[in-house]
């Protein structure tokens, strides 16, 4: 599904990622996990297409498509997700607009006609409720005010509404409380499917008890270093990154 292949990126002409490779299949969920400064979250920011980001090398394919000269939003339509780390704050656009809007866009881009208003309130306030996304919230400008735990739910919302087919979570695990965390979880458990595929980027284990992946990958100094199962995220939880992060890993 997802194909990583020689990746090299840079921004402000210092090399970030140095030869990535990376393969999620399809219906897998791929963990990300490495010490501060590996690249984790330039190569989330390189596969949504995020400015700034001068990929030098290697290619990105999507179901067999190269996506690297797509933009942004094409990619977005093509199926990829990305939750932010630190989710922006956007005042005077109501959470409610904000999802009409990214929704009608994306089916635009496929060349599909846009939701019946009916239709979209009923889809926002079920996946509401399940998520524990409170209706007062959706009339609120997006993400102002909001806790962390609040902003993390409306990504996952946003994530449930738009279904994608590469879903890259980068560090939605920071700042969560547990309950939090749990429900957040729920939400993208709900989602594993055999036609879509997770890459959830986190620091720690914890989040990997509730969302558990079928592989994990240890980024270091802009590569995969080592791959494993769930095991290995157990194994990092225990000994850190020291086995790692050693020039002969670079």
């Amino acid at each position: 599904m997802l194909k990583i292949s020689d990746l090299r990126a840079q921004i402000d002409d210092k090399e970030i990622l140095k030869g990535l490779t990376l393969e999620v299949k399809p219906g897998e969920v791929a963990a990300i996990m490495g010490p501060n400064g590996s690249g984790k979250s330039t190569l989330s920011y390189v596969v949504a297409g995020r400015d700034g980001y001068d990929v030098t090398s290697g290619s990105i394919m999507l179901n067999g498509e190269n996506i690297l000269e797509m933009d942004a939003h094409e990619r977005a339509a093509k199926g990829i997700f990305l939750a932010f780390q630190y989710p922006l704050e956007i005042p005077g656009v109501t959470t409610m607009t904000f999802l009409k809007a990214a929704m009608n866009a994306q089916r635009k881009q496929r060349g599909e006609a846009e939701l019946p208003t009916a239709e979209f309130m009923k889809k926002v306030r079920a996946a509401a409720d399940k998520l524990g996304v409170k209706q007062e919230m959706l009339r609120r400008p997006l993400n102002v005010g909001f806790s962390g735990g609040e902003k993390k739910r409306l990504e996952v919302l946003q994530m449930v509404l738009l279904e994608p087919k590469i879903a890259i979570l980068d560090e939605t695990d920071s700042g969560l409380d547990i309950d939090a965390l749990r429900i957040v979880a729920e939400g993208v458990n709900a989602l594993r499917s055999p036609d879509r595929a997770f890459l959830v980027i986190t620091h720690y284990q914890r989040l990997l008890d509730y969302i558990v992946p079928d592989s994990v990958h240890v980024l270091s100094k802009g590569r995969i270093v080592t791959s494993g199962g769930k095991e290995l995220a157990h194994e990092l939880e225990k000994n850190g990154y020291r086995d790692y992060v050693s020039e002969e890993a670079a």
